[in-house]
């Protein structure tokens, strides 16, 4: 049975897995090896902080407003109520179907296939997503793909999470194989930040799926900085795209993080360098705790204005917008 097959533990952890085991989950723990004063204990929050030694390692020693730092640490400024910030800011909820599958746009549905995640990013708008009830698991997997097979103008399926790639490769390729059997289905997208914050992830078996797969895939990597672009991840992306994934980028712009021009096209530069495309650049969906990394749309239009006269046209993201209920995301143009 299928749902068996998916059930089954993995028996044979590779590298990354423990390196997942290792991040860093306290806050006191990252502070003390970045040389940082000790933590007051009112940071500590209910959303649990992950953040693996890979990542760790590419932030400033003694630097409490390093970009990468500020991303996953929680703050005060989390706990603070604000109107208009939600628990499900993007209306996902409102657009659950049988079988865990998330349809809002048309064409193509999302799957959330784990609530987990290399790393906990402090703006993440889905942090408070009821994975437990919602996410596609193994004992619902049949009816998942009951659902996907019935509808046939669904051509594209987008893999999310969490990260999709906090699953196991042998769990993941059995997922592939079903969903290549289905003949609508002529797109696989990844939205992941694994590769990033783990390098190590992009391993042999990983891009042996990948490249096992008949349809074309696209994974969206989601890198906020160009400081997150070193070595490692350069390498990762090389093997990513050499088993035919078109790599293409995700950022969110951020309050303290790179919401300036400098940042925006450095980052530009990096991502292209490493074989990633920019294509996105989205306005903070405004999750309840994270209103303290808002951007004002004026600041933002300000940064694509110096973008659009710095930079050759393919090197600039499109900056956009995701409002609930809405037939697609709104292209901020200005």
């Amino acid at each position: 049975m299928i749902a068996e097959a998916l059930a089954a533990p993995d028996t044979s952890p590779s590298d990354w897995m423990q390196q997942l085991r290792e991040a860093f989950r306290q806050p006191s723990a990252l502070a003390a090896y970045l040389g940082l004063d000790p933590v007051p204990p009112h940071v500590e929050d209910v959303f649990s902080m992950r953040v693996p030694r890979a990542y760790a390692q590419r932030m400033r020693h003694g630097d409490p407003n390093d970009p990468l730092l500020r991303q996953v640490w929680p703050a005060p400024a989390e706990h603070v109520a604000q109107p208009d910030y939600l628990d499900d800011p993007v209306g996902d909820l409102a657009r659950l179907r049988e079988g865990g599958i998330i349809h809002k746009y048309q064409g193509r549905v999302l799957l959330a296939l784990t609530g987990t995640c290399a790393v906990h990013c402090r703006y993440c708008f889905r942090r408070h997503f009821p994975y437990a009830d919602q996410q596609v698991t193994p004992a619902r997997w049949e009816q998942t793909l009951a659902t996907l097979r019935a509808d046939s103008s669904i051509e594209e399926v987008i893999l999310s999470g969490g990260d999709p790639l906090s699953l196991s490769d042998a769990r993941l390729s059995v997922w592939m194989q079903e969903l290549a059997e289905i003949p609508h289905l002529r797109r696989l997208r990844i939205h992941t930040r694994q590769p990033v914050v783990l390098p190590d992830r992009v391993d042999e078996a990983l891009c042996d799926w990948l490249s096992a797969f008949p349809q074309p895939i696209a994974m969206v990597l989601h890198i906020n900085h160009a400081q997150e672009i070193d070595e490692p991840l350069r390498q990762a992306c090389k093997r990513l795209r050499a088993t035919g994934v078109q790599l293409l980028n995700q950022a969110v712009l951020l309050a303290g993080v790179n919401a300036d021009a400098a940042s925006q096209r450095a980052l530009s530069i990096a991502l292209f360098d490493a074989g990633v495309v920019p294509y996105y650049l989205h306005m903070l969906d405004r999750v309840r705790g994270a209103a303290h990394f808002e951007v004002s749309e004026e600041t933002a239009h300000k940064i694509m204005k110096a973008l659009r006269h710095s930079l050759p046209g393919y090197l600039v993201p499109r900056l956009a917008r995701e409002d609930a209920g809405a037939p697609s995301k709104t292209l901020l143009v200005g």
